[in-house]
């Protein structure tokens, strides 16, 4: 086995030679700043995509860990997304009811369907197909998350339970009607107190970690 071959598959053996006490400290420091932020993020990931939170902590450290390790790039994050919840509650509602075990079962077989079909993408070295997207579909895919993401998340901002409609804009009604008469205002006055203290935060100190602060 040649050692372009080794530095292909083991690229994070050759990460040692110039490694130093001052590059430890700081992966010590950025470890636990993406930690503080990474557990609650995970946690509401994961009831984004119909599972139970501690799902989410899984998600967030296995697959960094390996990709950290055999990972061709170091700057790339890896682990649960807010899209890739979204996508797999609306992949798997129809089949089974949001966190059962046939929910849970469903997802993980997802999961191990999107990482095989992943890896076959890799080995045939089909990312370029990637480039055939042109930018608006891009931009309107990214901004209708956007929107869909945060709209998610309302029921929870005003502390208050509905189910889900057929179309969107009628599961957004649903949410106002329950919000005009069922608000939980303990609930809605934290939601309100952490968006205060992220704006004034990124306003006076944009270099501080200003969710942090909020979480």
């Amino acid at each position: 086995m040649n050692s372009r071959l080794i530095r292909t598959m083991f690229p994070f053996l050759f990460w040692f030679k110039g490694y130093t006490t001052s590059s430890l400290k700081d992966d010590l420091l950025a470890g636990i700043t993406v930690a503080l932020v990474l557990i609650p993020q995970s946690m509401a990931y994961a009831q984004l995509a119909g599972l139970p939170a501690y799902y989410g902590l899984y998600a967030s450290f296995l697959p960094p860990m390996v990709a950290a390790l055999f990972g061709s790039s170091r700057r790339l994050a890896t682990g649960p997304v807010a899209v890739v919840s979204m996508m797999t509650a609306a992949t798997l509602e129809p089949l089974a009811v949001s966190g059962g075990e046939a929910y849970i079962a469903y997802a993980i077989l997802l999961a191990f369907c999107v990482g095989v079909f992943q890896f076959l993408l890799g080995v045939l070295r089909l990312g370029v197909i990637v480039n055939l997207l042109s930018h608006p579909v891009v931009t309107g895919f990214i901004n209708a998350a956007a929107l869909i993401i945060a709209s998610s998340q309302l029921p929870k901002f005003f502390g208050v339970h509905i189910d889900k409609a057929e179309h969107y804009y009628e599961t957004i009604r649903r949410v106002g009607e329950a919000a005009c008469h069922f608000t939980h205002w303990p609930t809605f006055f934290m939601g309100v107190l952490a968006l205060v203290i992220m704006a004034g935060c990124k306003r006076k100190h944009p270099g501080l970690p200003c969710v942090l602060f909020a979480v």
